[in-house]
This record gives structure tokens, sequence and C-alpha cells, in this order.
């Protein structure tokens, strides 16, 4: 059964790409910040739980070295934890949403690489957005024209980058990134918008099911490819 591990997945869309991938017979880690709420969500799952800060190194490379010790491989990382970074424009906050939206990506993948070579068939989905695209911010038909999010859209794009990037360097690897829809979430509850958790978590399991011929280097959502 394939060994999964997902950040960010006390809450939101990776909370319910756990259970479904767990319905699918994942064996699967749920990586939070905070002790107690993670605990307490793989526990209403029935997944397991390690601690992980994807802004901390140490809190990284203690958390793949607890999946290594457990289970000598990963098949599936989905890099889901990320936060809005909106309110004021300034350095720190620009900092906090590019370490967590960006650079998280990039302390998880390095520190997961090893585990994902020992799989017959290693995934990697990070959850970015078309908020991150060129062609959707610019485009004035699609919502994401409209959306004030200055510092997520950039860290977004980076997020995208970062995986395309992967899938060349790591051709034995499928790295895709994945635009899950607007999602009613605590995320984007000052929005008042979007639809279930539950309906886009289906985006981000395809693509952590993918056979191993699957596609890789790309940006998805439901209806397929997406420019960016």
């Amino acid at each position: 059964m394939p060994i999964t591990l997902i950040t960010g997945a006390n809450k939101g869309i990776g909370f319910e790409t756990a259970r479904q991938l767990l319905a699918l017979g994942h064996v699967v880690y749920i990586g939070a910040r905070d002790v107690e709420r993670g605990e307490k969500a793989a526990a209403a799952l029935g997944a397991r739980f390690v601690r992980l800060d994807v802004t901390d190194d140490a809190s990284v490379s203690n958390a793949l070295a607890t999946i290594d010790s457990a289970e000598g491989r990963l098949d599936v990382l989905v890099n889901n934890a990320g936060i809005l970074g909106h309110g004021v424009t300034d350095g720190p906050t620009a900092l906090r949403a590019f370490d967590t939206n960006a650079v998280g990506i990039v302390r998880v993948t390095e520190a997961a690489l090893p585990l994902l070579r020992k799989s017959s068939n290693p995934t990697v989905v990070t959850v970015s957005s078309s908020a991150g695209s060129f062609w959707a911010v610019t485009n004035p038909d699609r919502p994401e024209f409209d959306l004030p999010l200055a510092l997520y859209s950039a860290s977004k794009a980076a997020a995208t980058m970062l995986t395309v990037q992967y899938a060349k360097s790591q051709p034995g690897i499928k790295f895709n990134a994945v635009e899950p829809g607007t999602t009613a979430t605590d995320l984007t509850a000052a929005f008042g918008v979007g639809r279930t958790p539950e309906e886009s978590a289906r985006v981000v399991v395809r693509l952590a099911t993918l056979d191993a011929d699957g596609p890789t280097g790309t940006f998805q959502d439901e209806n397929g490819e997406v420019p960016w």
C-alpha cells in the first residue's frame, strides 16, 4: 500500500485529501505544525500524525526521518501547506508568505527525495493556484483578474515553477502542480466563496494516484492542463 505524506493536513483540502487517499488504501501521514490539532485530525481519520512545520528545517528533517524509520520509503508527497499572506504588504509579510508557500516546498521536497527514490511509483503533488498564473491574472474573464493577493499570487507562481524545475531535474519522480478550485476553507473565509474541500481534494487525489507512466511537470485543474 502506498505511503503518503500530506503537509498542512489537519484541515481544509489537506484533511479531505487524506480522507480520500485513506479510502483508496494509502497509509497517510498528516503533517501539521500544531501537535494537538494534528493528532486530533489523524485520530478522526485513522491516519498517522507527524509534527511538521514547513518553515523549520529541523522539523522537516525530523518528520521525514520518522517516516523513514517506520516505512523505509515514501510513495506520495502532497505539498499542501500554505498561507494567504494578505493584509499589510511589507517585507516581513512577504517573507512569511514565500517561506511557507515556496521555500517550504523546497525544504520538504529535498528531505523527501531520498525516500521517494525508494518508491516504485514516486509522485509529488504541489497544491498551487491559478492566482499564480500570468494567464489567469491578466485575463478579465477569470476571477483571478480581480484577486488582490499579490504575495499569495507571487508565491504560488514560484510554487508552480519549482514543480516544473523539479520535474526536469528528477526524471524518475512525477511532479505536478494543481489548481484545486476555489474552496471554502479557513484560508478563504474572508472572501465567503468556494465549494467544499471534498470536491477540490478530488483533483489533488487524481494527481496523487497517477500510474507510473503518468504526466510530470504539468499544472492542472479538474479539466486538465492550465496555462500559466
